[in-house]
């Protein structure tokens, strides 16, 4: 067992404030994948160590967390590693090439999920846990430091697919066709992201967010079903162990008040709407996470800026603002951008 760290975020640290939509002077920043491949002492990094090798060396995986820290001075560090792993652990053999996770062996009929098991979160996946409690440990306490994990229905469509897909059809017909055996699933995916969640807190992480991010490709009664009750199932495990969660859902115009209603502290949207219409569409009690829609940092620093301002500006006089972009950084964003983005908001003031 991992044991807890002696050093935590500090109680006044900007993040955790914004999450507790106490009065801020601007909002905290980070963005989704922010340790990775648009950042060249993390390349430098790769070029010694496979990503596997990252995500399982605790200090390999602490310094790529703490690059983007050093170079930007963001508010929260996201830890190193990957949506995947609890589904590795508990049997679902996914490898990591150039294309993207794939499935070594598929899961083709009803009984080849048998092979899926519920494992204890910190015995399988221990090296996440050491990460978490090193990176704790090192990082400044004005700065936060998150865990992450899948939501239930996005591992899932994972699982089934055995790949990235546009559509997801095999994860439709099974729904379609074997609703209990997906019920089933769902259920205790939701049981084991919750307590990989709760593992997390406890060895290190201030905070945590699942990410939802094919839940958008359902209708929304198809969400109310097979997506929001696991969800749900999620945020109540971290809130009972005292934690505080954010539920990003890639996607989700139609299904934002659905979103909203998970249980989550805070929810994480996409470009696909504006913050002033989010917050209208949600309750005020709900922190608002994003959402620069992440290809305007390919556009030159002053452009970068100018549409940060403007996202900022839709949030002025409403507390519980976290500043990041609505989907993950990609590889191709130039340093100056992100840049632009980050000091826009540090200079901010509503």
């Amino acid at each position: 067992m991992t044991s807890t760290p002696s050093v935590r975020a500090n109680d006044d640290a900007l993040f955790l404030k914004a999450l507790r939509r106490e009065p801020t002077p601007r909002p905290p920043v980070w963005m989704m994948r922010q340790a990775g491949r648009y950042l060249p002492e993390y390349m430098a990094v790769r070029e010694k160590a496979s990503f596997l090798d990252l995500c399982r060396d605790e200090a390999l995986g602490m310094e790529v967390t703490l690059q983007p820290i050093r170079r930007f001075d963001f508010d929260a560090a996201i830890i190193f590693s990957d949506i995947l792993f609890p589904l590795i652990a508990m049997g679902a053999d996914f490898r990591f090439g150039d294309g993207g996770p794939k499935l070594a062996e598929r899961f083709d009929r009803p009984e080849d999920f048998e092979r899926l098991r519920p494992v204890d979160a910190v015995e399988e996946l221990p090296w996440i846990h050491r990460a978490l409690k090193a990176t704790r440990e090192a990082l400044d306490p004005s700065k936060a430091l998150l865990g992450f994990a899948g939501a239930p229905f996005t591992l899932l469509a994972y699982v089934v697919e055995g790949e990235t897909s546009r559509l997801y059809p095999r994860t439709k017909a099974l729904l379609w066709h074997h609703p209990g055996l997906a019920e089933k699933l769902l259920a205790m995916l939701a049981e084991q992201v919750g307590d990989y969640l709760v593992a997390q807190l406890r060895a290190g992480a201030d905070a945590v967010q699942f990410f939802d991010t094919w839940a958008g490709l359902l209708s929304p009664a198809d969400y109310e079903r097979w997506a929001l009750p696991y969800a749900q199932r999620v945020a109540e495990k971290v809130l009972a162990a005292g934690g505080r969660c954010i539920y990003y859902l890639n996607d989700g115009a139609a299904i934002l008040e659905r979103q909203a209603a998970a249980g989550a502290d805070a929810i994480s949207v996409d470009w696909r709407l504006s913050l002033a219409e989010v917050r209208r569409r949600v309750p005020d009690e709900l922190v608002l996470q994003g959402n620069l829609d992440p290809l305007v940092l390919l556009g030159p620093p002053d452009f970068v800026a100018r549409r940060t301002a403007e996202m900022l500006e839709q949030m002025r006089g409403r507390p519980g603002h976290i500043a990041n972009l609505g989907h993950g950084v990609i590889p191709q964003t130039p340093i100056d951008s992100v840049a632009a983005f980050v000091k826009t908001i540090q200079e901010w003031r509503g």
